[in-house]
């Protein structure tokens, strides 16, 4: 599991962590509940998955509330050597003052998908901010599916993640994040009411060499998100990064077709990452639902092309 070296988790917590973005400096007071990054706010997880016996196996686990995970289920008729994983949170949303973290390593040949119970709601919140970051370690040949549900921020909610990977150049990683930045079936002020949103990620080799950096950041109220080039009619966007070899992005970017439909609320394209890195996916809509059809549609030209299987059929409850 140490092939490739990991590097460290910083849950950027408030009495010395280092912030998240200088857009958070003004959001430094305590919850006076509870401190950030107190114990039940400070959740931990680690998952190591190791090729043995012909199939991926969970080799590795740690956790600290609120994160859970229970075990690795082989429950894909596609590719039965697939690890599936639920990430559990036991608190049912990310409060002021969370600070998260999460570790998945990927040794050599293994294959996992993970993914979370529901959708991860993040509440309002009237002091400091709340935090998660991600590192992922992917090792030659292995294969990732991370595909968490919707992220869904209340009104004045503030949330940071930041997700950093490490991919050999043989491995692929298919990374996706849906955002419904308001619940806009609820309030009228719900729908893009969120104050801050900071969403990083980046992505090298393990020497080193960066493949890619994207970082979004959304403040409705200085920034206005209903124009066109941002938002527009939108109300939910999925962005999906997708590191593989060259050969397959080449076969994967032929089958991807850019498309807006004004009349059903959607639009999606991809393009090519820099460095030969893979591609990146973007999607709207204005339901979630519409959002999670088309990420499923490029998942399911991905693992087709990748690793030559179907994906399973959706759960009644998606």
């Amino acid at each position: 599991m140490d092939a490739i070296e990991r590097a460290p988790l910083t849950t950027g917590a408030a009495g010395g962590d280092a912030l998240p973005g200088p857009e958070f400096a003004p959001f430094q007071d305590e919850p006076p509940q509870m401190p950030s990054g107190a114990v039940g706010k400070r959740g931990f997880l680690r998952l190591g998955f190791e090729q043995r016996g012909g199939r991926t196996v969970l080799a590795d686990l740690e956790s600290r509330a609120p994160y859970l995970a229970q075990r690795a289920l082989h429950c894909d008729s596609g590719m039965p050597d697939l690890a599936w994983l639920f990430v559990i949170t036991t608190s049912g949303c990310v409060l002021q003052g969370d600070r998260l973290a999460l570790d998945v390593t990927l040794a050599p040949g293994a294959c996992a998908h993970v993914t979370t119970q529901s959708a991860t709601k993040v509440h309002a919140m009237d002091a400091n901010y709340a935090v998660a970051t991600q590192s992922i370690l992917i090792d030659d040949g292995a294969y990732l599916e991370f595909l968490p549900d919707p992220l869904l921020l209340h009104r004045r909610a503030r949330f940071a993640s930041e997700t950093r990977i490490t991919v050999a150049p043989t491995a692929t990683l298919l990374y996706s994040e849906i955002v419904q930045p308001g619940r806009k079936h609820h309030h009228p002020d719900e729908s893009l009411g969120v104050t801050l949103l900071s969403l990083r990620v980046s992505a090298a080799r393990p020497d080193g060499r960066l493949l890619m950096s994207e970082r979004l950041v959304i403040e409705p109220e200085s920034a206005p998100m209903r124009q066109t080039g941002i938002m527009d009619s939108f109300d939910v966007f999925g962005n999906v990064i997708l590191l593989t070899p060259k050969e397959s992005a080449d076969r994967i970017s032929e089958r991807v077709t850019a498309e807006v439909d004004f009349e059903r609320g959607t639009a999606c394209g991809a393009c090519r990452l820099p460095n030969e890195a893979g591609l990146i996916y973007k999607a709207l809509g204005r339901e979630s639902a519409q959002v999670k059809a088309q990420v499923r549609a490029f998942w399911e030209i991905v693992r087709g092309e990748v690793a030559g299987a179907s994906v399973p059929p959706s759960f009644l409850w998606r």
